[in-house]
């Protein structure tokens, strides 16, 4: 029986709209476990041991953020928190219409 490294892409299926509307509830996303991202990524990240999908941010200030693309959730300061990128969105796949990020 072969096993995945945790090193290969893997898929994973958004619930909820805080993504909306570039990812809507129930799409799936492809995501590459890397940890190095650029501002403006989409990326799942670890924050105080709770998984998110947002957007990462860096201000010219260095400040770190993740951001929820639905004005309805609140932007998560990185500041001062235990956090991690688990990995970057590379592709959505919304009823069999791909669409590819390119964020490293």
């Amino acid at each position: 029986m072969s096993e995945c490294s945790h090193l290969e892409p893997y898929a994973l299926q958004v619930l909820g709209d805080s993504m909306e509307p570039e990812f809507p509830d129930q799409c799936i996303v492809v995501i590459e476990p890397i940890d190095k991202v650029r501002s403006g990524a989409y990326v799942f990240a670890e924050v105080e041991n709770v998984r998110w999908f947002r957007q990462y941010v860096k201000d010219e200030d260095g400040r770190e953020w993740l951001i929820a693309l639905n004005d309805l959730y609140p932007e998560i300061d990185l500041t001062g928190l235990a956090w991690r990128i688990l990995g970057v969105i590379t592709q959505r796949n919304v009823k069999r219409r791909i669409k590819h990020y390119d964020n490293f």
